[in-house]
């Protein structure tokens, strides 16, 4: 049997899941005994020309990591499913959007005004805005297109398999390139990390008491011992994959989600606000009237940034309406 045919891809992300395939360490020589990189641009000078010029299919899987923010994202998620056997969500900006996202929370106008126009660094008195398509004296030169919407891979193109994290963790992309090189694969569609929930897997000690308020991660030296929400601190264990190895709970940080949804609950972020409130709703058995609710979740400053940190653009919101 001869070697196997892989390729990266990186589209709209900060490039961590990319380090993250080299944190397998000396394991990356056994994927390269197995297999040939045909592309890798954080560490091969492929040309786009030459990925046309590949016969269809004749890559047998593509690590596609980042969310599809621009028309060049868009047509290269198109032309590597057209290329590759399999097609997978590398990371959680391939997989649910991730933090490139949240700038679903604007629209490309606004992006564009406080990006050119109005930070505190730019002068640009005559307000120059990017545009696709120039007329220089050289010639017409092209950019891609800035799209208003950030959208998941799945959401352009038919997607094989998962990988989750922000970025995978070690142990789980060690795991699914074993699981692709020898072809021992679940079902299409699967997400390629443990089912249950990170809560449950959780070492820390729960009492399912109810909290009276809410800390950030700041305001709160947590006990490392006890569970974060026992707290009063926001952990997204609840409603999160587990499969992360614990990094950051063992770091004595709240998990902030991504790993993305179990494969029960269909909004990581309403299940975790509806978490939330079970142990908010009550106090001393009496319901907590209206100003102290108001008071409690006025202390949530940031609730999309919280509950949709990596999810929002595969959530069922999707994005704010802006006029």
């Amino acid at each position: 049997m001869g070697k196997a045919n892989i390729a990266f891809y990186w589209a709209s992300s900060c490039g961590g899941c990319e380090v993250a395939v080299l944190d397998i360490n000396e394991k990356i020589l056994d994927v390269i005994e197995k297999a040939n990189i045909l592309m890798w641009p954080v560490a091969m000078d492929t040309k786009y020309e030459d990925l046309r010029k590949m016969k269809d299919k004749s890559i047998d899987v593509c690590f596609f990591n980042g969310a599809i923010r621009t028309s060049e994202n868009e047509e290269l998620a198109h032309l590597l499913r057209k290329k590759s056997k399999l097609l997978v969500a590398f990371g959680s900006c391939a997989h649910e959007g991730c933090v490139p996202a949240l700038a679903n929370l604007f629209n490309k106008r606004l992006i564009f005004d406080r990006a050119y126009k109005e930070t505190e660094t730019t002068i640009n008195p005559d307000g120059i805005l990017p545009t696709p398509s120039y007329e220089v004296k050289e010639g017409r030169i092209t950019i891609p297109e800035f799209y208003d919407t950030v959208k998941t891979l799945d959401q352009v193109t038919c997607v094989d398999y998962y990988i989750p994290g922000c970025p995978p963790s070690p142990n789980i992309i060690e795991e699914a390139f074993n699981m692709f090189l020898t072809g021992n694969l679940p079902p299409k569609g699967a997400v390629l990390a443990p089912i249950k929930a990170l809560c449950d897997e959780c070492p820390r000690i729960k009492k399912d008491k109810n909290i009276e308020t809410i800390y950030r991660v700041y305001e709160k030296e947590a006990d490392p011992e006890k569970c974060f929400l026992d707290q009063g601190i926001i952990c997204m264990g609840p409603a999160t994959r587990s499969g992360c190895g614990h990094q950051c709970i063992n770091g004595n940080m709240p998990c902030t989600g991504c790993f993305g949804k179990t494969p029960e609950i269909t909004d990581q972020g309403a299940k975790m606000i509806s978490a939330l409130t079970s142990v908010l709703a009550v106090e001393n058995e009496v319901d907590l009237d209206e100003k102290k609710v108001e008071e409690l979740i006025s202390k949530i400053v940031d609730p999309v940034g919280t509950f949709y940190r990596y999810s929002l653009a595969a959530s069922f919101i999707k994005r704010k309406v802006v006029k």
